[in-house]
């Protein structure tokens, strides 16, 4: 039997987040981080989307651990969703850990589940699988990329990573390192592909803290800051400039409280005494000696941020005397979430700052030069483009074979799609289940196709409620129908066509007593077929149809 290492991508290809790939050889198999996705624009009432783990839950008893290579939504975002249904380990740093207990607590699963905390350079054994953390740069500490070792040789995973030469604590990634690796011979290389599509190298952190500084210095506003809550180093940053300018900071956001305070305890914040405050004393201290870090970069309606800037907010109100400053980009599909933040805070008269060219945000994710670096140092016979959407994965293809890959040997991966390596060659033939499963609420999987087209007809056309009253001795209608919409037409402005919906519905009913039928599931069958023809015939419209029997 021919001994195969199966790469299989569960999320995170073709898109932006969901990341998780699960790694097989023989009856083993790890799993590479359990990301979660934001809903597209047109997931009406969907708060959060999910890998489908249906290939994993199939094969629970082969697997020997999840490793997660850092603490960001898009990499540990599924977590408690996907161990209510997988009993498996955890392997991660210590960051990462505390976050993902947090998450745990909040599912009462903490206490179930194993968590092994291992710091970069670890190298620890899960079945035939050796792993190795390698210390890397990202907008989050305590991230790693991995060296996998199989029987077939070794494979690099890198996670989300940069190469950034003056961080801001932790120090720069393992070049030395990949490069030795690289040099024993590397298998195949898994990259990181976000920032694809950036020529050059992405700025140290470094820059955004100079920024802060231009924006703090002479400035006798109150300043409210927005970013990602898990980008520890911005954090430190503001902390720092803030205690610079003596000025008092409060922190606002319950994922934001939470990474700052994790980080303080672990060591990865350094908080000078006095500075913070309470979000509760703000408006006991003069204007100019505040700082406000808040949640709500990318716009979400139930953060900090979203509140302030639509008069929500218990404790901060927006006005003419406060600088806003947003620092970071918006990612993809959250556009317009943030233009109508934006917008709002402009209409109370702030002072909103968050122009790209002021370098109030640096990328987390390596630019081209970056990538073929990591090329160049590990020489992988297969490279096989991660963590992005399908016009980045090509591209970082091309460059895959520009620094030397055969190009028979470069895969561009798709979610499902079982990528096979053999000690001749790269296939890709089989699939496994993959997609997207939706959280709605409380409600996991609950929501698919049928439901979500059913959302679509109703935010497009809205909906035509049919109510008819039968006897319910012999089936027959003893009085007209009530015609009910929501989302299609105004019934007052709207008679004559009320009146035609109403003639339709009572022929549609004669026609089945012409023909003796009298069952309601019939009946009513044929009143929605007539009712769905006369509206798309009159209309160019499809609201959703639903007739009702009133049995009297």
């Amino acid at each position: 039997m021919i001994s195969k290492l199966k790469i299989i991508p569960l999320g995170g290809l073709g898109e932006i987040g969901k990341n998780m790939t699960a790694y097989e050889f023989g009856s083993d198999i790890i799993v590479v981080d359990c990301g979660m996705g934001f809903p597209d624009e047109d997931m009406y009432g969907i708060d959060i989307v999910l890998p489908d783990i249906s290939y994993l839950k199939a094969n629970a008893d082969r697997i020997r651990g999840l490793i997660l290579t850092h603490g960001h939504e898009d990499h540990i975002g599924a977590v408690p969703y996907v161990l209510k249904d997988l009993d498996i380990p955890i392997y991660t740093t210590p960051l990462t850990a505390a976050l993902v207990e947090l998450k745990l607590e909040e599912h009462d699963l903490l206490y179930n589940t194993q968590i092994f905390t291992k710091k970069a350079g670890s190298v620890f054994r899960l079945g035939c699988f050796t792993i190795e953390f390698i210390h890397v740069n990202h907008s989050i500490p305590d991230s790693v990329a991995l060296a996998i070792g199989t029987p077939l040789g070794t494979v690099i995973h890198t996670g989300d990573f940069k190469i950034d030469v003056t961080p801001i604590s932790g120090g720069m990634i393992d070049l030395v390192r990949l490069g030795q690796l690289g040099n024993d011979g590397v298998l195949a290389l898994l990259s990181d592909s976000t920032n694809v599509e950036k020529p050059g190298h992405s700025d140290s952190e470094r820059k955004v803290g100079e920024s802060f500084n231009k924006l703090f210095m002479g400035c006798d506003k109150r300043i409210i800051i927005t970013t990602f809550a898990s980008n520890v180093h911005r954090l430190q940053q503001i902390v720092n400039v803030a205690a610079k300018y003596k000025r008092k900071v409060a922190i606002t956001g319950r994922s934001m409280e939470n990474v700052l305070r994790v980080a303080t305890v672990l060591g990865y914040m350094d908080i000078p005494e006095n500075v913070m405050v309470d979000i509760e004393q703000i408006n006991k201290l003069p204007k100019n000696q505040v700082v406000i870090i808040s949640t709500g970069s990318q716009g979400e309606t139930m953060s900090a941020l979203y509140r302030m800037a639509f008069s929500e907010h218990k404790q901060v109100r927006i006005d003419a005397g406060d600088r806003v400053i947003i620092s970071a980009s918006a990612i993809p599909g959250n556009e317009n979430m943030i233009s109508r933040v934006v917008d709002e805070l402009f209409h109370k008269g702030a002072e909103v700052i968050y122009d790209r060219h002021t370098d109030l945000h640096v990328s987390g994710h390596a630019s081209q030069e970056e990538q073929k670096m990591i090329l160049a140092l590990t020489k992988p016979k297969y490279f096989i483009p991660v963590h992005g959407e399908y016009r980045m994965l090509v591209k970082h293809a091309e460059i895959g074979k520009m620094m030397g890959v055969q190009p028979k040997n470069v895969v561009i991966g798709e979610n499902g799609k079982v990528i096979e390596i053999t000690k001749k060659a790269i296939t890709c033939e089989n699939t496994v289940p993959s997609g997207a499963v939706l959280v709605d609420g409380s409600g996991v999987g609950e929501v698919g196709s049928v439901v979500m087209r059913d959302r679509h007809r109703l935010a497009e056309d809205g909906m035509v409620v049919v109510v008819m009253p039968f006897s319910s001795q012999d089936h027959v209608m003893i009085a007209d129908p009530e015609i009910v919409t929501r989302g299609f037409i105004y019934v007052k402005e709207a008679e004559a066509m009320m009146d035609e919906l109403k003639r339709v519905t009572l022929e549609s009913v004669a026609a089945c007593e012409a023909q003796h039928i009298s069952d309601w599931t019939t009946i009513k069958s044929k009143v929605k077929n007539n009712l769905s023809g006369y509206l798309y015939k009159t209309t160019r419209r499809s609201p959703m149809i639903l007739p009702v029997i009133s049995e009297i």
